[in-house]
């Protein structure tokens, strides 16, 4: 595995000033409610129970409480900050680690969940890449991989747009989170948003995309991986 201590934090955007924004941007529970509404579009309510589930990029673990909630009991956590991670208070194991380069058995897992995780990685389409390639490996034939990540749509861009105006930041609280992540991740972001040809070309190499949706600036996938798709560890 890679040593932990050659990844840069910048990678992850993970500084003290990004974090602190993303507390501002949304409490735990208006990020849970988000996250259960999400999962009922991904059809959720039809996965079973016991399903091996690992979020990938979980941050400070809402998405497994979402998870919870809903009723599954197999699950698990993988982020890079294990200062987001030691928010998390669930029953889920975690573990602080690389996406790249996962601590995850081959084919031990039946739904990997990324929820805004892989923008922010600063090599594309490598990076990207890679952290699919992982996704595919420790996912079981015929497994399901959940994605939500920025997406450039009308929406965004008037997002943006207000975003840049100071008197509005000052007047919502959110905007101006909002405006303080995307500085602290701008370059990954912008790269990110101006290639998603190839950004759907490395999903569609390992996974069927079944269900997708581009809406309100996010890219919404439900992909099963392809039978085709390499069991060997990523290197």
């Amino acid at each position: 595995m890679t040593s932990l201590t050659t990844i840069h934090t910048s990678e992850r955007c993970c500084n003290e000033t990004w974090e602190q924004a993303y507390a501002r941007f949304e409490t735990p529970e208006q990020e849970v409610d988000k996250f259960l509404r999400r999962f009922d579009w991904f059809g959720a309510k039809d996965w079973p129970k016991d399903a091996a589930i690992v979020e990938l990029f979980c941050g400070r673990g809402n998405g497994l409480v979402a998870l919870s909630q809903l009723g599954f009991t197999n699950l698990s956590g993988v982020d890079l900050s294990a200062d987001l991670l030691g928010q998390y208070t669930g029953d889920a194991q975690t573990y602080v680690c690389d996406a790249r380069d996962l601590s995850l058995e081959t084919a031990s897992q039946d739904i990997a969940v990324v929820q805004g995780g892989v923008h922010h990685l600063p090599e594309l389409p490598a990076d990207l890449e890679k952290s699919i390639e992982e996704a595919a490996r420790v996912l079981r034939p015929g497994g399901k991989l959940v994605m939500v990540e920025p997406w450039d749509t009308p929406f965004l861009r008037a997002v943006h747009a207000a975003s840049a105006n100071a008197l509005l930041r000052r007047l919502w609280g959110k905007l101006d989170a909002f405006q303080v992540l995307y500085e602290n991740e701008r370059q990954t972001y912008d790269n990110w948003l101006s290639r998603p040809v190839e950004v759907l070309g490395v999903i569609e190499k390992y996974f069927h995309i079944e269900r997708q949706r581009q809406a309100w600036g996010k890219l919404f996938c439900l992909a099963r991986r392809r039978e085709s798709a390499s069991l060997a560890k990523a290197t």
